[in-house]
């Protein structure tokens, strides 16, 4: 008998990989409407690409399945270690795509529809993940997992196996730099004084 969708809400994301390496179908289910946003969320903001954000969601939840036998409670955080896979696939996939002319690759794709509110939106996030991509590779990582998936600086460091004072310092220098690169479109963006 199946539990009820949020049935194990409450139970802790180790607690979730254990029981689905031991065989559970309801954990399974649980850890993939946990983490799989997450990942995808990410893996979004990092690629710009729906397509390619899927896949590394795809192949980070794999990798959980993978080690959930191996996994051992207490070392590090389920998050975090999916938030390192996730930023890892995403570099690998930029570092190939660095032959690709950034031109050429598809601005990503709006699932909402609405009216004049969301067009700014739109025209907000576009100009942010355009303004991430001009960032350096780690600039840009510490940047997204920090101020947009909301992650603390030692997690991050541990994340990016840095040292804490070297994310402070890359999400410094990274929103110094977005904040120059859009600093001419403020008005374009609607963001007026006043």
């Amino acid at each position: 008998m199946n539990m009820p969708f949020d049935a194990l809400a409450d139970v802790s994301d180790d607690a979730l990989l254990v029981l689905y390496a031991n065989g559970d179908q309801d954990a399974a289910r649980s850890l993939n409407v946990r983490f799989t946003p997450r990942a995808f969320g990410q893996a979004m903001r990092m690629l710009g690409d729906r397509a390619e954000a899927e896949d590394v969601a795809q192949e980070a939840m794999l990798r959980l399945w993978k080690i959930a036998p191996d996994w051992r409670s207490g070392e590090a955080k389920v998050t975090t270690w999916l938030y390192r896979v996730v930023s890892n696939l995403c570099t690998d996939r930029l570092r190939k795509q660095r032959a690709v002319d950034l031109d050429s690759v598809p601005e990503p794709e709006d699932d909402q529809r609405s009216a004049e509110g969301e067009l700014q939106e739109t025209a907000r996030m576009t100009a942010l993940q355009g303004a991430l991509a001009e960032l350096p590779e780690r600039q840009k990582q510490a940047v997204v997992l920090r101020h947009i998936e909301g992650l603390g600086n030692p997690e991050i460091a541990e994340i990016m196996e840095i040292s804490t004072e070297a994310v402070e310092s890359l999400t410094a220098r990274g929103k110094r730099a977005l904040a120059a690169i859009l600093a001419g479109r403020r008005d374009e963006l609607g963001y007026t004084d006043g």
